[in-house]
């Protein structure tokens, strides 16, 4: 029997996000610029960049957070925000977009947790709400989440209580208890102080290994070399440079690139 590679299974995987030529803008501002790329299902998809680059603005819009201007965007074989008929696009609805949004998990820089909740309940407010589930399983489903993230012993604080690193994996606690097939993370570690980065990361790690998809805009370079299956490059809205991490980050081929790079690593 032989057996596959993390990565050659990755490859033959179908895509769970697809960009094509997708185009942004605020105003007379064009942020994206015709955005190509593919994430497969079960891969750690991490986009690096400048700031302004777009990185954050895509990401946006893998959940319709922000509404594209020209292109398609697709989520697991479907359109994001919109349906085509014909030849025409159709937006949907607020509440079929917010539908079709629950099974995409998003951690932002900034925590977003509820200050009047504890972390239980911060974990246990969306699948009540939004799901129906009973508050007995909710509470035994997000206690579970909590240990996994290492705070089942904080369950009872409020975000108040808690450092910006436990906030953040609270933050990851609650994108998990909706079941995601898809984890958005926007720089999840950027606002924490530095000796707090690392347990943030390891949850991060341990969702990698249980293969979840992840699309990941972040300045952790080590985290992108050891645990991205790719890397995307962005600049001034486009797409430089794309590849393994590994490859990319120590031997890129673009300037743009080697020159970003040599100001980061």
């Amino acid at each position: 029997m032989t057996q596959t590679s993390t990565a050659d299974s990755t490859a033959a995987s179908p895509a769970m996000v697809k960009a094509e030529g997708v185009h942004k803008s605020f105003g007379s501002v064009e942020v994206l610029k015709g955005i190509d790329l593919e994430v497969r299902s079960g891969e750690v998809f991490c986009l690096i960049g400048p700031s302004g680059s777009g990185k954050s603005t895509f990401l946006r819009c893998i959940n319709h957070l922000e509404k594209i201007n020209a292109g398609r965007l697709y989520v697991d074989g479907e359109l994001v925000g919109y349906r085509q008929k014909g030849d025409k696009l159709y937006e949907l609805k607020d509440s079929e977009v917010a539908l079709k949004r629950r099974d995409i998990g998003m951690v932002f820089q900034r925590f977003n947790l509820f200050p009047h909740m504890t972390a239980v309940e911060n974990v246990m407010e969306a699948p009540i709400q939004v799901k129906g589930l009973r508050r007995a399983e909710a509470h035994l489903r997000a206690m579970d989440l909590l240990e996994r993230v290492g705070l089942a012993d904080k369950a009872g604080n409020y975000p108040s209580q808690l450092s910006g690193g436990q906030q953040q994996r609270v933050a990851i606690a609650r994108a998990l208890a909706m079941d995601p097939k898809l984890m958005l993370f926007d720089e999840p570690t950027s606002a924490l102080d530095p000796e707090l980065v690392g347990d943030v990361l390891d949850v991060m790690r341990d969702l990698a290994e249980s293969g979840m998809t992840m699309v990941v805009v972040t300045h952790e370079m080590g985290f992108a070399r050891e645990v991205g299956d790719s890397l995307v490059f962005m600049d001034g809205g486009v797409v430089v440079e794309s590849g393994n991490p590994r490859d990319v980050l120590t031997n890129p081929q673009q300037e743009r690139t080697q020159s970003f790079l040599s100001k980061v690593l």
